[in-house]
This record gives C-alpha cells, structure tokens and sequence, in this order.
C-alpha cells in the first residue's frame, strides 16, 4: 500500500550506555551539558525511539534526566556548513543528467513573459539545505512518525535535487529507473528552431499540401466537423491551416507582454505537477471524518492527510520517491514554449463538436540539416479550461509530416504539457494520439540475416533506423474542480519514436467527481516506452476508473505505473483500476506497476494486473476455420487493443472501411509486430 515514516532516532525515550556518550553524546542534544548517573550504569539523554515508544517507568527515568543534580561540560561539534556537500554524492553519470538538462536551458526563451520568468527561476534556484530537529516527545507537535537529523550531521540534498531546484532524471530514482535514461542524456537536443513564437506562413500550395497530407493519415476533420482547429509545424502555429474561434485561440508572445494579460491564465500556467506548486487548484472543504471533528478548508497539497499520513515537502526524499519526475520539464517547457494553444469554454456552453489541436513533426525537426549529430527540441504547450456546466471534446494529435525524407532526419525531443481545468458538472472529454517516429523494424527477436539475398538482419537495420534517437514527452494534468464535474481521457501511443514517456495525473477536487483514464501503449523493435498515471481522491464521494493495455514485441521494453491515492478526507471514494499486457515475443519486457494508496477507510478500490502472450488455443480455434497463422495472431491483437481504440472521439475514428481509418492504422502497425517464427518457450503463461 505505503511506505509509513518510521523515527528512527529521537531524544526522549529509551536510554543507552556510558559506551554511546563518549561517541555521540556531543550530538544528542542541543545543551553544552549531560547529567552524571551512578557509576554502576551511565546514562546519557541521547535517547533511542523503537516502535510504540517508552513505558511507564522508563518516563520517569527520562523526567530524572531533565532535571540532573551533578552536570558536566561537554564540548559541542560545530554545524558543518552544508553547501560544501551539496554535490558530495553527484556521480560522474548523475553530472551528465544535470548538463544535459543545462543544455536545453539555452537559447532563445522567455516568450510567455512571467510564465517563463517564473518557471526559470524555479529551476534555477537550489533547494534550501536546512536541518529538520527530532520534536520532542513532550512537545504539542510531537510526530511518531517524523524524521529528522542529529545535531552536528550533514544535511543532503534529496537525489536529483542536488544542482537544480526541481528533480532532474537519474537512472536510480524511483520515477525514472524503468525508463531508458542512458539513451535519453546520449543524445544532443539543444538545438532550436528559428522563428519559435512566430507564426509559420505558408502559400497556397504548401497549405493544401499538407492538408492532404492530414488528411492521408487520418487525422484531419473538415471545417464544418469541429469547432475549432490549431495547426502547428514544428511548434509554430499555422494560421493558414488553423480555424480561430471564440473557443479556440493560439496565444503567442504579444499576449503575454500585453497589458490586457488575463491573470487568472497565468496562474494556470504557472502550476507545476508533482506537489511543486503547494497550493491546490481549488479549495476543498473537509469532511465528516476529519482527526479531532473540526472542519476547515484544505488547499496544501504537502499537508493532506496530516498528520500522520501527508508527503510533505515536495523536496523530500520521501515525496520525490512517490512522484512521476515530470515537473522539471514542465518548468522546462513554460521557459522555452514559444505559444499556447488556448481552449477555453465558458460556462453553461454545450460543444458536440471537437477542438482538435494537430501538431506536425518533420523529419528535420524545423532546423534543416545539422553537422555532428545534434538534435533539437520543441515544446508543444496547451491550456484547457472548461467552465461550470459546460461540455467539451478535445482532441490532441501528433503525426509525421515528411516520413519519407529520413536523409534530413535529426533527432527530436518534443517536450509537450498539456493543463485541463474541470469546472463543477463539466464534461471534458480527451483523446490523445502518438503517431510519431515512423515505424519500428519487425522481426528483431529472430536476429536472422538472409545472407543468400544479401539483406541484413531485421535488428541490424532497426539499430540504424534514425528515428531510433527521437523523444516523445507528453504531461497531462487534470484538475476537476467543482462538484459533479467530469474528465474522460484516452491516449494511445503507437509511433515509433526510441522513447515515449507519457504522463497524466487527474486530481478530483470536487465532490462527486470523476476522473477516467484509458491507456493504449503499443511498442516493437528496440523502442522503450513509459507509461505513467496518478489519479488523486481528494474531495468526498469521488469516482475513477482506469484501463491501460500495453502490447510489446521485438525487443522492446514498456513500463506502466498506475498509481492511486485516496486522501483522508476522500471517504466514499470508489476507484477502480486494470492493467492489461501482451509480450509478443521471448525478448520483449514489461514493468506493470499498480499502486493503491488508501488514507481514507470508507472506500471501495480495486485493481489487477495480468501480463501473457497469445493464447495457442485461441489460436488454434481460428486456423482450424481456416485462418491463416499471421492473420489469426493479428485478429487476437487487434481484440485486444479495440476496446481503448473505440473510446477515441468519433471524429478521429474515420470510416472504418477507409485505409486510413484509427482503425486500420493500429491494424497496419499490428501487422508489423506479428510475431515471426516459433517461440523458444512452448505452452502458455499468464499472470491473474
């Protein structure tokens, strides 16, 4: 469930030895003196907490201790100065991590004004090294579960936290640990395009150009079918491909220098995940089972659940264990977006149409050919916000615009964050598509060259496969404000970039809120993908549920972790959770990581999950009804994955006959990850 806080020193319980004060009685305790006991036992006030803590008798030994009749001075150490060992635990790879995130700090930033201003300060400025001291047990604040350090002991920064003031990736931390940081700080992506926060103009016939080509892979809609349309290339907005609503809007440089600045979109956009940004995104009344009967507001996010079960400060190393790792790119995306795709729904305002927000990616990465390898970096930025009683469909699709042209081809982080606001008995319904990266080689778990044609093997060419070095970052964070309010999300990650991380966090603010996740990760050749979710019960009466699939082939490596927390105060939550995986092949691994975090007792929370391949009954069932083998592996995988593709926005689903269909595209990607050949293991494993 959770990991509680267990104190393991403190200065007011069970007593030690004369041996202990010759070696840490200068530590225990912030007084120059330490009373002198009888010579058959010495005692010293450097007091040692287990379990429930000291009976009855032992109290009264301590009460004797604090008021000693014979003293003697004892020589204090003094407090180190703990800057010197800010960097002591730095390893030589966890100094690559912090320069390669340095590197993207650089160049041309600052186009959202105070967004950005504030988002560099906070990465900037190190977090403070202050000593927390054990509370005594006699003290009104006494925490049995607190944790502190002795007097005189060096205070470290938590890891990851040692040169920036946010936590940057390290290939131990607990939210990064599954994912591929190696390739990840390998790669050079400190390039940037030029005219970021510009509009890209476009004549005629590059316009219609690629309108067609939108329309190829299926994920453009036509004027009359949506409400509003956001077009970007590269990150830059094109305006001749975009429709401009009252709803819809693209908020660039001039915005955020203008006086007319609305405020209230700031404050949003200011908002870093992971408990960085304290404060809640609204207030919250307590309930009816608050510790001591007395209601208030809570609106701490570091304080929830206090005072026995709260995270605590976002820099501890308690509550940096428990997060996603995403709010030092978040904060790395408000410094360096150039604009802001802006929905924004008033209140009582019903759209049955979609929002559709369409970002292209060329092979180039918008910065031509560059000499020694480098990369660059965008950073896609979208800002939703659904009023009382409205309603809304959003769709967010990231496609390939030039696939073809593999010789220009860079490698690519996109660093995207995309911010929904829920007002109370709102409906915000989001789909989310991965189509980047092209393709992933098939057949790299045989390995087998066909030396007579002289090709190479299928694993040779998806190591030298260009697409390989790109990066997909995505961080949805969802806050459902007021009662009844509602967020329905589906992402689906089918591209094949070389790494894929997506994170979404749904917090329930209101009462009688609900928050629904469906996930769809789809990975083969040598790709690594990462999929993460947090799905936060705060307010009362509040639902969830949550269905991930992941299918993974080749030698591919997908990492799901669905974490659950229902504060204290979330009592008559009901949240269910289910994570489903296939591995196609004997090389292919996954990491399935559910969590369920239950402050609250008044609850109903379920999950499961369970990971096999395909079933050989199945199979056999189809080829006796004469289905091919190939044909019937690929109808048992596409059974799998067409309950998530059928959640997706109609407008995004096409024609189901049409080639260029949701549909037929998952199929198509599918096919290429048929497995190939016999497996080394026979029979069937499941996990239940």
């Amino acid at each position: 469930m959770f990991a509680p806080r267990i104190l393991a020193i403190a200065y007011s319980c069970t007593l030690v030895e004369v041996c202990v004060i010759n070696a840490f009685a200068p530590h225990a305790f912030p007084s120059s003196t330490v009373p002198v006991l009888p010579k058959t036992r010495h005692k010293t006030t450097l007091d040692v907490t287990i379990g429930l803590g000291p009976g009855k008798e032992e109290s009264q030994q301590i009460d004797v201790l604090y008021n000693p009749q014979g003293i003697v001075d004892v020589e204090l150490l003094d407090e180190p100065d703990h800057e010197l060992y800010r960097t002591a635990r730095l390893t030589d790879f966890d100094k690559k991590c912090d320069e390669w995130y340095g590197s993207l700090l650089g160049g041309e930033g600052d186009f959202l004004g105070e967004v950005s201003a504030d988002a560099l300060r906070r990465i900037m400025t190190p977090v403070e090294l202050n000593k927390v001291l054990i509370i005594p047990q006699k003290s009104d604040k006494f925490d049995p579960y607190q944790m502190g350090q002795l007097p005189g002991s060096i205070v470290y920064p938590a890891y990851g936290l040692e040169k920036y003031g946010l936590p940057t990736p390290r290939r131990k931390a607990e939210a990064w640990k599954t994912f591929d940081v190696s390739g990840l700080i390998g790669e050079d992506y400190s390039e940037t395009q030029s005219g970021v926060g510009t509009d890209l103009v476009l004549d005629k016939a590059v316009s219609s150009r690629y309108k067609d080509h939108f329309k190829e892979k299926g994920v453009w809609v036509d004027d009359d079918d949506c409400s509003g349309r956001l077009v970007y290339v590269n990150g830059r907005f094109a305006p001749s491909l975009s429709i401009i609503t009252d709803i819809a809007q693209n908020l660039g440089p001039d915005y955020f220098s203008s006086d007319d600045v609305d405020e209230a979109i700031i404050d949003k956009l200011k908002r870093l995940p992971d408990g960085f940004t304290d404060r809640l995104a609204s207030d919250v009344p307590s309930g009816e089972y608050v510790p001591g009967g007395e209601k208030r507001i809570l609106n701490s996010f570091k304080n929830l659940s206090e005072p026995y079960h709260q995270l605590g400060a976002p820099e501890t190393q308690y509550a940096i264990n428990t997060q996603q790792g995403t709010a030092c790119f978040v904060a790395l995306n408000s410094a360096k977006a150039g604009v802001v795709s802006y929905i924004n729904i008033p209140p009582s305002t019903i759209e049955t149409k979609p929002v559709v927000v369409l970002h292209a990616v060329s092979a180039d990465g918008g910065v031509g050919k560059i000499e020694g390898g480098k990369g660059v970096a965008s950073h896609p930025r979208c800002l939703v916000t659904a009023g009382d009683g409205a309603a809304l469909p959003f769709v967010q699709a990231f496609v390939d615009l030039d696939e073809m042209n593999a010789e220009n081809s860079v490698p690519k982080l996109v660093n995207s964050c995309t911010q929904i606001y829920v007002g109370g008995s709102a409906n915000v319904t989001h789909s989310y598509l991965e189509e980047t990266g092209g393709t992933a080689t098939g057949g790299v778990e045989t390995g087998l060259a066909d030396k007579e044609k002289g090709t190479e093997s299928p694993r040779a060419i998806e190591s030298k496969r260009k697409e390989l070095r790109n990066t997909h970052f995505e961080t949805v964070d969802v806050h459902v404000l007021g009662e009844n309010g509602r967020y329905e999300g589906t992402a689906i990650s089918v591209g094949g970039n070389g790494r894929c991380r997506l994170s979404i966090s749904a917090s329930l603010l209101g009462e009688g809120s609900h928050g629904t996740i469906n996930g769809f990760s789809l990975a083969g050749g040598a790709q690594r993908a990462d999929f993460r979710t947090f799905i936060h019960h705060v307010a009362e009466s509040t639902t969830s549920s949550q269905a991930q699939k992941n299918m993974i082939g080749g030698r591919a490596t997908v990492s799901f972790r669905g974490r659950i927390r229902v504060e204290q105060n979330a009592q008559k939550t009901d949240s269910e959770q289910l994570t489903r995986n296939i591995l196609l092949s004997d090389t292919s691994k996954v990491w399935n990581i559910p969590s369920l975090e239950i402050i609250a007792d008044n609850v109903m929370c379920t999950h499961g999950a369970t990971i096999s391949d395909l079933s050989e009954e199945e199979l056999y069932y189809l080829r006796t009804r004469g289905i091919g083998k190939a044909e019937a592996r690929n109808l048992l995988m596409y059974a799998f994955v067409d309950e998530v593709t059928n959640e997706v926005l109609d407008s995004m689903q096409g024609e189901k006959t049409a080639p260029n269909s949701l549909k037929n595209r998952v199929i198509k990607r599918l096919e290429n990850l048929v497995p190939r050949g016999d497996r080394a293991f026979k029979g069937e494993y499941q996990s239940v």
